[in-house]
């Protein structure tokens, strides 16, 4: 698909943001990092991802594991975005979320929260947990809705697809709605192969593909954010972290950031009252 051309100039938040990411790059210069260059930093890479480490908008994902993140030298790194697991189910929030979102943002790094959801307990409930816990943040980026089966957790409810789904979409409105943003769905191969393959969804998908690129395991589903790796290393965190990357380049990032919504669907989506620009 091509990318859209813009058509309107940048919002003051856009060309704010292209002054910070452009004062950004001098200083990763100046420690050795770079705005436009990969980070390689990974424990047991696989070579089937070996083009994400190229891609020049690089980005990490972290929970209560991560303990103290310093975002700052994150930064520093060339880490351009953090996506921060904050709720979990009807009555979970890590214990680190609060402070990762605040000091994420007093480091000027892109953030944004996602919600781990559960197959115990109702989308309303949920919902109500997420939007009871998660700040309506205009600078943040989109919220995310995590979506895996709970393999690892003590409930082993796995509705049909037409259950799912209908949880699902009501999830993604009521995150819509509290946020004013295009909310972004996580999956990974599983359940995307058992739930959303095959489903339209207007929203952005970030896609878990540790050992191929994404079109390989998803039947070529549009992805405009791509988690590589789980064993990633990355200075100013403590241990392994998950590593991401964003499809485009330094004006599509841009423009995400102005709009909440990947450059190639803005044109259709606009139609529809989203991705507007930022004021």
């Amino acid at each position: 698909m091509a990318i859209a051309r813009m058509t309107r100039p940048f919002s003051a938040l856009a060309r704010m943001t292209m002054t910070g990411l452009v004062a950004a790059a001098l200083a990763a210069c100046a420690s050795g990092g770079g705005l436009y260059g990969a980070i390689p930093g990974d424990n047991r890479p696989h070579s089937g991802v070996d083009r994400a480490r190229s891609m020049p908008i690089q980005g990490i994902d972290v929970a209560r594991y991560q303990e103290n993140v310093d975002f700052p030298k994150a930064r520093g790194a060339g880490i351009h975005f953090v996506f921060m697991k904050a709720t979990e189910g009807k009555d979970y929030i890590d214990p680190d979320f609060q402070r990762n979102w605040i000091r994420a943002r007093d480091a000027g790094m892109p953030r944004g929260a996602y919600h781990f959801m559960t197959w115990c307990s109702s989308a309303a409930e949920q919902a109500a947990w997420f939007m009871s816990q998660v700040p309506n943040d205009p600078s943040a980026l989109p919220p995310v809705l995590d979506l895996e089966w709970n393999n690892h957790s003590s409930c082993k409810v796995k509705p049909n697809k037409a259950e799912a789904m209908e949880s699902i979409r009501y999830m993604l409105e009521a995150m819509e709605r509290h946020t004013g943003k295009l909310p972004i769905i996580y999956t990974d191969m599983n359940f995307h192969r058992d739930i959303l393959e095959g489903e339209y969804l207007p929203n952005t998908f970030w896609l878990r593909s540790t050992a191929a690129e994404p079109h390989e395991r998803y039947k070529n589903r549009p992805w405009t954010f791509w988690q590589y790796t789980q064993t990633g290393v990355v200075p100013g965190v403590r241990g392994e972290v998950d590593r991401n990357v964003f499809y485009g380049n330094s004006n599509d990032w841009l423009m995400f950031l102005s709009t909440g919504c990947d450059p190639r669907a803005i044109p259709a989506l606009q139609a529809t009252g989203r991705c507007q620009f930022a004021k």
